[in-house]
C-alpha cells in the first residue's frame, strides 16, 4: 500500500526515487548478464585457438550457459519466496563476479567453463527476481510501461553484444570480455549493498524434491536438445537431440500434473487458469 501511494505522489513509471534506484540497479545487473552471454559467442574462435579445444567441447561454454538458466529460473519461485530480495541480488551478483573472474584467468577449458556455469546461475536468479520486485514496488497502472522500459534495457544488450565481442577480440585478447565485464559487476555489488532494500516478502515454503527433479529434467532436457541441434553435428534426427528433447517433454507433462495437484506447488501454473494472463 505504502508503494502504491509512493507512486502516486511522484508521478514516475517506479514510483518514488527508492523504488526507481532499486529497479535500475537490478535492470544493470541483467543487462550485463545477458551482454555478457552474447560476448562470448563471437569469441568462441579464439579461445579454441588460445586454449586448444575442439569446437564441440567449445560449444559447452554457451549449451552449459542455457542449461543452468533453464534449470535454475523455474526454482527461483521457491527461493524468491524464501530468501529476502537483497540477499538474493547479493549471492547473484557475488557468484556472477566470482564466475567472471574464474573465466577471465582460467588457464584451460574446465575452469573456464566453471566460471559461465556460475555466470549462468546469476543470470537464473536475477531474471525472475527482476520481475518480482516490479510487480511489487511499481503501482498497477504503471507495470506496462516499467515492464516497456525493461523490455528495451535488455533487448539493447543482445543487439551491441556481438559487434562489441567483434571489436575487443579483433585487437585485444578474449578475457578481456571478462576482464571488462567484472568492474561493472563489482560496482553493482557495492551499489547494491548500501542501496537495495528488501521489497518482497519472504516465508518458509516446503521443497517439494519430486518437483525439482521433473523441472531439471524436462527444462534442461529440452534446452539440451534444441543446443545439440543447433550445434549441427547430428541435426534433428540424431538421439542426441530427439532423446533429450523427449525426456524433458515428459518431464515437464509430469511437472504440470504435479504441480496442479499440490497445495504449495513449486512453479504455480493455476495462473494459466486466467484467460487475460494466458493471453
Amino acid at each position: 500500500m505504502e508503494n502504491h501511494q509512493d507512486a502516486k505522489q511522484s508521478g514516475g513509471t517506479f514510483g518514488s526515487r527508492s523504488n526507481f534506484l532499486v529497479v535500475m540497479v537490478m535492470i544493470l545487473g541483467v543487462f550485463v548478464a545477458i551482454l555478457n552471454e552474447t560476448l562470448l559467442n563471437v569469441a568462441l574462435s579464439k579461445i579454441m585457438d588460445d586454449i586448444g579445444i575442439s569446437p564441440s567441447k567449445a560449444q559447452w561454454l554457451a549449451t552449459g550457459y542455457l542449461l543452468v538458466i533453464g534449470v535454475l529460473i523455474p526454482i527461483t519461485a521457491f527461493l524468491i519466496q524464501r530468501f529476502t530480495t537483497r540477499a538474493l541480488f547479493l549471492s547473484a551478483m557475488g557468484l556472477f563476479a566470482l564466475g567472471t573472474l574464474a573465466a577471465a584467468i582460467a588457464p584451460g577449458f574446465g575452469l573456464l567453463l566453471v566460471g559461465r556455469v556460475l555466470q549462468a546461475a546469476r543470470t537464473g536468479l536475477l531474471f525472475p527476481l527482476l520481475t518480482n520486485v516490479v510487480l511489487s514496488v511499481v503501482a498497477i497502472e504503471k507495470r506496462g510501461s516499467a515492464m516497456g522500459t525493461i523490455g528495451i534495457v535488455i533487448t539493447f544488450a543482445p543487439a551491441i553484444g556481438p559487434t562489441l565481442s567483434g571489436i575487443v577480440v579483433e585487437h585485444f585478447s578474449w578475457r578481456a570480455l571478462f576482464y571488462g565485464v567484472l568492474p561493472i559487476a563489482l560496482f553493482v555489488i557495492a551499489f547494491a549493498y548500501f542501496r537495495l532494500k528488501n521489497v518482497t516478502e519472504t516465508s518458509r515454503p516446503r521443497v517439494d524434491v519430486l518437483s525439482l527433479l521433473l523441472s531439471t529434467c524436462g527444462f534442461g532436457g529440452i534446452v539440451f536438445g534444441f543446443s545439440s541441434a543447433g550445434e549441427g553435428s547430428g541435426g534433428w534426427g540424431s538421439n542426441e537431440v530427439l532423446w533429450p528433447i523427449a525426456i524433458g517433454v515428459v518431464a515437464l507433462i509430469l511437472f504440470t500434473w504435479r504441480q496442479l495437484r499440490l497445495a504449495e506447488p513449486l512453479l504455480d501454473l493455476r495462473t494459466f487458469t486466467y484467460k487475460v494472463f494466458r493471453m
